[in-house]
């Protein structure tokens, strides 16, 4: 449902219409599924299989693609945090084993952890929580006239991309292990806001050498939120990309079950087997 998201739409090859039908893009709304089934006791739960996504190849990316995903009932995005760290040192660890060459810069790395505004802060020396409007945003992005920022106006996830894949992403490399965790409010999909502070959400992604590796949220459980969400999402995926898509009736009855508080994870394989380690196709390991 998310705006930049695509799913590739299935069609009928003997009367050649249009179904209604998709391939997955992330298993999330089933796993949620399972988690608010009160006949089940599920506590920790995941899938390992191929997702689909209609976006351009590119040296990190297949239009299909291993996708790892892994929730946890009952925690937060905390205990998520521990479970990637965990597993890159234990897909390290088994990969040294096999003789695979691991990527010299990571040899005896620890994940690093920082914050959105931390890197704001360290990289550009500005607060972005403090340009939480659109109005604020286009004034800040005023100063880096190296952004290529078009004349029609954006949204505000459309101008902090702007300014983050071009002025912040690139110098990511410098931590080759690095968790960045409490996003902007506006970005927070289908995660909760943090209670304490609620201009950011309780958001993290793992960057390898630079890469994005996996997107995880604490869990968004308030049915009502969550429709507002969607409703403007879909809003804006019509007007940008002039499509929309079903309302996501099985998720909303996930949340009108009742979805207990958790956590979940979506982490690409490929990458982090690509990531890890100087290996020309990570299919054949």
């Amino acid at each position: 449902m998310e705006v930049h998201i695509h799913p590739f739409q299935l069609h009928s090859v003997k009367d050649k219409r249009q179904l209604p039908l998709y391939l997955h893009t992330s298993p999330e709304f089933c796993l949620k599924e399972l988690l608010a089934d009160r006949n089940e006791h599920f506590q920790k739960i995941f899938t390992l299989n191929y997702c689909f996504r209609d976006e351009p190849d590119s040296p990190i990316h297949r239009k299909q693609f291993l996708m790892l995903e892994w929730y946890r009932k009952n925690e937060r995005y905390e205990s998520i945090m521990q479970d990637v760290d965990h597993l890159i040192s234990y897909v390290i660890k088994k990969g040294v084993e096999k003789k695979l060459p691991l990527r010299k810069n990571l040899e005896d790395q620890r994940l690093v952890t920082k914050t959105m505004q931390e890197l704001f802060r360290e990289f550009l020396n500005i607060d972005i929580l403090d340009a939480l409007t659109i109005p604020k945003m286009k004034e800040l992005l005023k100063r880096f006239p190296d952004v290529p920022v078009p004349a029609v106006d954006l949204e505000w996830d459309d101008y902090f991309f702007l300014l983050y894949l071009n002025e912040i992403e690139p110098h990511l490399e410098k931590y080759p292990l690095l968790l960045v965790k409490e996003f902007p409010a506006p970005l927070a999909a289908l995660s909760t806001y943090k209670q304490d502070d609620p201009r950011v959400c309780e958001r993290f992604e793992v960057y390898i050498n630079g890469i994005e590796l996996c997107n995880c949220f604490n869990e968004l459980t308030d049915l009502v939120e969550q429709k507002k969400r969607f409703d403007a999402q879909a809003v804006l995926k019509k007007k940008y990309y002039s499509y929309h898509l079903p309302e996501p009736k099985q998720f909303y009855g996930s949340l009108e079950k009742g979805l207990p508080n958790s956590a979940g994870v979506a982490l690409g394989v490929e990458r982090l087997l690509s990531s890890l380690f100087e290996i020309e196709n990570p299919f054949f390991y």
